[in-house]
């Protein structure tokens, strides 16, 4: 198991732009899936973006081209770039983490070659952050 702790969330207006970071307290040995979520009022968490350990990366169709995943292994740090704000990404971001040791996640990421953008794969989480777009 292992912490994780967002920050960067905030209010602004429609176009605007926001960094997500999530910082983890160790490394995930074995290899990670590490990823965004998105939770509104009444909703479960919404994948956003995902990556691997290897910097592959998958989004949802509602962000592509607009968000960008990244992270910095050397500080534990996952980001969140979101570019062209609107009100639908409203909502809680939750930074979520899987180790890659062996087991179904491995399986499936090894035939897939992508970490998934269903939470329920995901069992390390932080606190959320809030991120409100609107005029």
């Amino acid at each position: 198991q292992v912490q994780l702790m967002e920050s960067g969330g905030g209010a602004v207006q429609p176009g605007g732009s926001l960094r997500l970071s999530c910082v983890s307290s160790k490394r995930i040995e074995g290899g990670h899936c590490m990823g965004w979520f998105r939770q509104v009022p009444g909703k479960g968490r919404v994948g956003i973006a995902v990556i691997d350990d290897d910097d592959w990366s998958t989004y949802a169709d509602s962000v592509e081209d607009r968000f960008t995943v990244s992270q910095d292994n050397s500080k534990n740090t996952l980001y969140l770039q979101m570019n062209n704000l609107g009100p639908d990404d409203t909502g809680v971001y939750y930074c979520g983490a899987a180790s890659l040791a062996p087991g179904r996640l491995r399986s499936m990421v090894d035939l897939s070659k992508r970490c998934p953008l269903v939470s329920r794969w995901y069992d390390n989480w932080g606190q959320g952050t809030q991120v409100s777009v609107s005029d």
